[in-house]
């Protein structure tokens, strides 16, 4: 039986590349993107490439959007066996904003709608469906800036990082994983965040020092864990990472 796997945020960066690399698994692959062209060429460019892939529209902000994918996926696969909460914002960085006092409510606001409910409508909603798997692998793409032991120490490459909505956004992501996997626990479903580093992306800039080929390798390895993998877990590629 084919393997399903949904990737949201999938037009490009990490997401994109974590479609390809699954697809490269032989699952196929959806890409959910809330614009219909982007996403519409990105299944497209992954189909050339000789893979199975297709687009469903959504916007993880946006509950009615979340519900619709939910049920085109019911009645196309009827099943989902990976979900992979990619989409995520960090306009902090590019807006230079890095303190309190420029920091508004609207664009908190706008963060955590992304970051936060995002991934807990698309989850709630996608439940029952990972449910109908023999083995639903659940991944939040996460990050160290979202580690409070990490944001908590001088000497980690994460500690000046100061944006307080990515971060804490990132943290509360973390909570997520943490009370979803005590649920999961003794069914067929894993959950567990997954932090890529800093990679080459439109969020992480030129700058960062790693590809969304190397970024991609921790979420791809959550999900397909064997069924003795690990569960309500914070990971990078070098192994666990201290909440």
């Amino acid at each position: 039986m084919t393997t399903i796997a949904l990737i949201t945020g999938a037009n490009k960066g990490i997401g994109l590349e974590t479609a390809r690399q699954l697809a490269a698994k032989g699952i196929h692959v959806i890409i959910g993107a809330r614009d219909a062209a982007k996403g519409e060429a990105a299944a497209q460019t992954l189909q050339a490439e000789g893979y199975k892939a297709d687009f469903i529209p959504l916007e993880v902000s946006n509950e009615a959007s979340v519900k619709q994918a939910a049920q085109t996926v019911t009645d196309r696969y009827g099943k989902l066996d990976i979900l992979v909460n990619n989409a995520g914002i960090h306009p902090e960085f590019a807006q230079g904003v890095f303190s309190f006092e420029q920091m508004s409510l609207e664009l908190l606001m706008q963060v955590y709608q992304t970051n936060f409910f995002g991934p807990f409508l698309v989850t709630r909603e996608f439940l029952p469906l990972l449910g109908k798997s023999e083995a639903g692998r659940i991944v939040n793409t996460s990050s160290s800036a979202g580690s409070l032991t990490d944001q908590s120490n001088p000497e980690s490459p994460y500690y000046g990082v100061n944006t307080a909505g990515y971060n804490s956004s990132k943290t509360s992501l973390n909570a997520l994983t943490v009370q979803l996997a005590k649920q999961l626990t003794g069914t067929n479903i894993k959950v567990n965040s997954a932090c890529p580093g800093w990679v080459q992306t439109d969020m992480g800039s030129a700058a960062a020092p790693r590809t969304v080929q190397q970024g991609a390798g921790i979420i791809i390895k959550l999900a397909t864990l064997p069924n003795d993998g690990p569960n309500g877990g914070f990971f990078n590629e070098a192994g666990a990472i201290g909440w």
